[in-house]
C-alpha cells in the first residue's frame, strides 16, 4: 500500500501522490484514476436511472456509466440498483452533480434521483478510492514559519521567524534563512501562522514546496451556523508537503500535532485536510470511512425529515440533558463525579444510531419517556465511536498511572503526546451528540439526538437517587456531572463504592473526579440565565493549581489576562478569609495599580470574535471601533475572525476608542478596566450574597483592611 505524505491535484485534475521514500518523498502521478459519483432512484422509479444514463452518454466529462448495487441508507436490508458515474477529472465531480440536478428539474419533479459521494474532499476521495495511506510509517518532519499580523498586512517578510528564530533583518536574509531551513530539514509538514504566507513568500522568491510553485485550493469564506459565525481563510497547496494553517486549525490549537495525526490515521484523510477541518468535518470523515466499509454511500443534499410525533412525545423529546438548579452559596466537603463521555457512551451502550432508533423491526419502547424502539442489531454510531472511546479511556488510565514510566512492551511513553490525543478525541466525542441534530449531518437524525438526551436524563436521575439512598446530598448536577456532600444526620457509604455500583448499572463509568475543601456556586448573572455552570472551588488535594474555575471571567476567552489574574488572586483571598471585606480590600489594591497606569498594556488585551462587518453594526460598539481601526491599518478582520484590542478611551465612539494589540503603546482607559475588575469581583462574592452595588459601596467607604488582603 502506498504511503502518501501529501496528495497534490494538478491543474489538469491528475492526482499526484507524494510517497514516503526513506527520509524524503517522491511524486507518483496516478493518470489512470477516475473518480465516481453515484445515482439512485426510489424502488418504484428505477426507470429514471435509464433516463439519466441516456442523458450522460454525450457528456465529455463522464468517462463511463455502469450499473452497480450499493446500500443507499444505514440499516437498509438490501443493496439498491445505482449508477456509477465515472468522471474524467477530480474537480469535475461536483459540476457533473449540479448538471444532473438541473436536468432532473427540467425533465422531472425534484428528488426523483438521489446523488451520493459528491461533496468529498478530493484528496480524501482519492485515498478512499485507492486505499492510499496518508500516514507514512516514519516520523513526519515539521518546520514552523510565523509572521506577525501587521507585517503580513504590509507584505513585509522581514519579521518572519523560522522555528521561533528570527529570519533576518532584510528580504535577502529571510530568503537565505528559509531556503537553508528547507534544504537542511526537508520538512514533510509546514506549520504556518497564516496560509497567506504561501503567496507572500513566493513573491519574495521562496518556494515552500519540494518543487516550485503553489496552488490556491479555495478562497476565504464566512459561514454562520447555530448563531456562531466562522471564518475560513484562503487555502493553498505546495508540491510534496502538507500545509497546516495554525490560525485556521481548531485541532492544532487544542491538540497539537499528535492529535491531528491520530485523526489522520482514524479517518484516512490526509493531514492537510484534517488540519483545516472543523470538528464536525473530522466526524463526517470518520463516518464516511466507516460507511464505505459497510458499502454504504454518503448522501449529497440529505432530505431526511423529522417523523410525526404526538404532542406528548414532542414535548418530552424537545428537552436537553437534566440540570438541577443549585443554591448560590459556599459548600464544604463536596465530591465531584462525572460520567465518562456520557453521550457517546450512550450511543454505544444503548445502541443509539440513526438506523436503530424507532426501527421498523422492533417494538420494544426502549427509550425512556419517548417510547422509541431501538433495534437489537449493532448500530453504526457505536462502530464509529467505539475505538475513540476505548483509546481515550486507555490513554487516561495510563496518564493517571504515570505515563512517563515504562509500558509493558518496554517502550517509553510520551506524556505530552498522550495528553494531546486525549484532548483531540474529547472534542470529537463532545460534538458527536450535537451533530446528530444537525440537519446537514450526512448520517445524523433528530430522533437519535432526542433518544440520547432521554437516556442521559434517566441515567443522571438514577445516579442521584442511588447517591441519596447511600447518605449523600446532591448540591448540583448538570447533564453528566454531580456534586455531592454528606447529608446531615445520615451515615454514608463510601462515595467511590456508590459510583462503582452506578457504573455497573448504567454500563457507563461514573468517574470520581475528586474532593473539594469547598466549592462556591455563583448566582445567575444579571439576566443571562446562564448560571448553572458558574462556580469555583479548592481541591482538597491541592496540586499545582489548587482551584477549579468554570464559567467565571477568568475562564472566558474575551477576558484580558490582567482581569483573569486579578480574579484568581481575589479567589485566593476568598479562600483564606471567606469574607467579602478582605476581598474588596485586595481589589482596591489592584484598582489603585490600574489607575496609576502601572499595568502593562499587553495584559489588557480584549479578544472578541467578529460576527459581522463594521458597517453592519447598528451600535457604536468596541468591536466596531476595532474593526474600523483594523481596516484603516490594512488588516481588515472578517466575520468569524477574532480581533484583539486594548480600550484606550471608552467614551469615544470611533476607531480612537481602541488600539489594536499589535500596535504597541502603553495607554489604556483605567475606568473601563476598573469596571471589568469589579464585575469579576462580583462573581467571587456572589456566593456570599454580595452584588456589584455592595462592592462599590465598600470600596468607597473608609475601612480597615485585614493583613491577608496585602499578602502575596
Amino acid at each position: 500500500m502506498a504511503m502518501a505524505i501529501a496528495i497534490e491535484i494538478r491543474d489538469d485534475g491528475t492526482p499526484v501522490r507524494w510517497d514516503a521514500d526513506g527520509d524524503g518523498a517522491v511524486p507518483v502521478a496516478d493518470t489512470d484514476y477516475r473518480p465516481a459519483l453515484f445515482a439512485a432512484a426510489r424502488e418504484d422509479r428505477t426507470r429514471y436511472l435509464d433516463w439519466l444514463r441516456d442523458e450522460l452518454v454525450a457528456d465529455p466529462k463522464v468517462t463511463a456509466v455502469d450499473d452497480d448495487r450499493k446500500f443507499t441508507a444505514l440499516g437498509a436490508d438490501d443493496r439498491s440498483p445505482v449508477l456509477r458515474i465515472a468522471v474524467e477529472r477530480l474537480d469535475e465531480v461536483r459540476q457533473v452533480a449540479r448538471e444532473i440536478r438541473q436536468r432532473e428539474h427540467r425533465a422531472h419533479a425534484p428528488g426523483v434521483v438521489r446523488l451520493f459521494d459528491v461533496d468529498l474532499d478530493p484528496a480524501f476521495r482519492y485515498c478512499l478510492d485507492t486505499g492510499a495511506d496518508p500516514l507514512p510509517d516514519r516520523e513526519l518532519r515539521t518546520l514552523s514559519l510565523s509572521l506577525p499580523t501587521a507585517a503580513l498586512a504590509d507584505e513585509d517578510p522581514t519579521g518572519l521567524t523560522v522555528d521561533g528564530e528570527p529570519g533576518g533583518d532584510d528580504v535577502a536574509a529571510v530568503r537565505h534563512r528559509v531556503r537553508a531551513a528547507l534544504a537542511e530539514r526537508d520538512p514533510d509538514v509546514l506549520v504556518l501562522s497564516s496560509a497567506d504566507l504561501v503567496p507572500l513568500l513566493a513573491d519574495t522568491g521562496i518556494d515552500l514546496g519540494r518543487r516550485p510553485g503553489y496552488r490556491r485550493l479555495a478562497g476565504e469564506t464566512t459561514v454562520t451556523s447555530y448563531g456562531q459565525t466562522r471564518h475560513s481563510p484562503a487555502r493553498f497547496g505546495v508540491p510534496g508537503r502538507a500545509l497546516v494553517d495554525r490560525s485556521a486549525s481548531f485541532l492544532l490549537r487544542h491538540a497539537d500535532m499528535p492529535g491531528l495525526l491520530y485523526f489522520v490515521e482514524q479517518t484516512g484523510k490526509p493531514l492537510q485536510g484534517v488540519a483545516k477541518d472543523s470538528i464536525g468535518g473530522v466526524l463526517t470523515a470518520l463516518e464516511i470511512r466507516r460507511a464505505r466499509a459497510r458499502d454504504v454511500l454518503a448522501p449529497w443534499q440529505k432530505r431526511q425529515t423529522e417523523r410525526w410525533k404526538s404532542l406528548d412525545t414532542l414535548s418530552n423529546a424537545d428537552r436537553g440533558g437534566f440540570t438541577f438548579q443549585p443554591d448560590a452559596g459556599v459548600f464544604e466537603g463536596v465530591h465531584q463525579l462525572d460520567f465518562a463521555s456520557l453521550f457517546p457512551n450512550i450511543m454505544r451502550e444503548r445502541n443509539v444510531s440513526p438506523e436503530t432508533v424507532d426501527c421498523a423491526c422492533h417494538d420494544n419502547d426502549a427509550v425512556p419517556e419517548l417510547d422509541y424502539s431501538v433495534c437489537e442489531e449493532p448500530g453504526f454510531l457505536g462502530d464509529v465511536l467505539g475505538e475513540l472511546l476505548d483509546d481515550r479511556q486507555r490513554w487516561k488510565r495510563r496518564l493517571r498511572a504515570g505515563a512517563d514510566g515504562e509500558r509493558g512492551d518496554g517502550e517509553g511513553v510520551d506524556t505530552d503526546a498522550l495528553e494531546a490525543k486525549v484532548e483531540a478525541v474529547k472534542w470529537v466525542l463532545v460534538s458527536c451528540f450535537g451533530y446528530q441534530g444537525y440537519r446537514h449531518a450526512k448520517f445524523g437524525r433528530i430522533e437519535a439526538h432526542e433518544a440520547v438526551n432521554a437516556y442521559a436524563r434517566e441515567i443522571l436521575l438514577t445516579a442521584k437517587e442511588r447517591l441519596e439512598a447511600a447518605g449523600w446530598r446532591v448540591v448540583h448536577g448538570i447533564v453528566d456531572s454531580l456534586w455531592v456532600r454528606p447529608a446531615p444526620d445520615r451515615e454514608q457509604r463510601p462515595v467511590r463504592a456508590v459510583a462503582a455500583d452506578v457504573s455497573d448499572d448504567a454500563g457507563i463509568e461514573l468517574e470520581y473526579e475528586g474532593a473539594f475543601d469547598w466549592i462556591a456556586f455563583c448566582p445567575r448573572k444579571r439576566a443571562s440565565g446562564s448560571a448553572l455552570m458558574r462556580y469555583f472551588g479548592r481541591w482538597a488535594d491541592g496540586g499545582d493549581d489548587p482551584y477549579k474555575l468554570r464559567g467565571i471571567e477568568a475562564r472566558q476567552r474575551s477576558t484580558s489576562a490582567f482581569t483573569a489574574r486579578v480574579q484568581r488572586d481575589l479567589i485566593a483571598v476568598f479562600d483564606r478569609e471567606r469574607a467579602p471585606e478582605p476581598v474588596c480590600a485586595r481589589l482596591a489594591r489592584h484598582l489603585a495599580r490600574l489607575r496609576r497606569g502601572a499595568v502593562p498594556a499587553d495584559e489588557l488585551v480584549v479578544t472578541q470574535r467578529v460576527s459581522k462587518r463594521a458597517g453592519e453594526y447598528r451600535q457604536a460598539t468596541r468591536t466596531k471601533a476595532a474593526l474600523e481601526r483594523a481596516a484603516s491599518l490594512g488588516v481588515e478582520r472578517r466575520p468569524g475572525q477574532r480581533v484583539d484590542y486594548v480600550v484606550v478611551d471608552d467614551a469615544a465612539t470611533g476607531r480612537e476608542r481602541v488600539r489594536l494589540a499589535f500596535e504597541g503603546g502603553g495607554a489604556y482607559d483605567p475606568a473601563f478596566y476598573a469596571d471589568r475588575l469589579i464585575r469579576a469581583c462580583e462573581s467571587v462574592l456572589g456566593p456570599l450574597g454580595w452584588d456589584e452595588s455592595d462592592i462599590r459601596r465598600t470600596l468607597s467607604d473608609t475601612r480597615d483592611a485585614t493583613l491577608s488582603s496585602f499578602g502575596d
